[in-house]
């Protein structure tokens, strides 16, 4: 996948929120940190699963709502014209739930979607699967 620079790279998984942004070019992308927001779950905490002896996770309410308070920090970022090219790496249950509240120009700033849980790795891991095959 080639990266324009100026793109984001959003990296979502479970509570982390990591942010990296090209400051190279297609051919070559340098991934540098950017700061992180704090991000504000309260809001989702009710979600729309409900734990039970059958459906236990109240601690999978607690991912969704962090991964909802993700996507609309980035919805806010793309309507702010603050963000134009998107890449997110997020596991794929957590992409699950974060594809339901993308904004339409979210969707559209939309690069590419990762269906990895990469919290934590290096810039240099992000770049490599950036390239594997899907």
């Amino acid at each position: 996948m080639l990266l324009p620079h100026g793109a984001l790279i959003a990296v979502i998984d479970g509570s982390a929120f990591e942010l990296y942004r090209n400051a190279g070019n297609e051919a070559e992308p340098e991934l540098s940190p950017e700061e992180s927001p704090k991000l504000d779950a309260s809001n989702h905490s009710g979600g729309s699963h409900h734990s039970s002896s059958g459906n236990p996770g109240g601690h999978q309410n607690d991912e969704d709502a962090h991964a909802i308070a993700a996507v609309e920090w980035l919805n806010q970022q793309v309507l702010g014209h603050k963000l134009d090219h998107l890449v997110i790496f997020a596991a794929p249950r957590t992409l699950g739930e974060m594809r339901k509240h993308y904004h339409k120009l979210t969707e559209q700033a939309l690069l590419g979607e990762i269906n990895k849980s990469m919290a934590g790795r290096q810039p240099s891991e992000l770049i490599e699967a950036l390239h594997e095959p899907v």
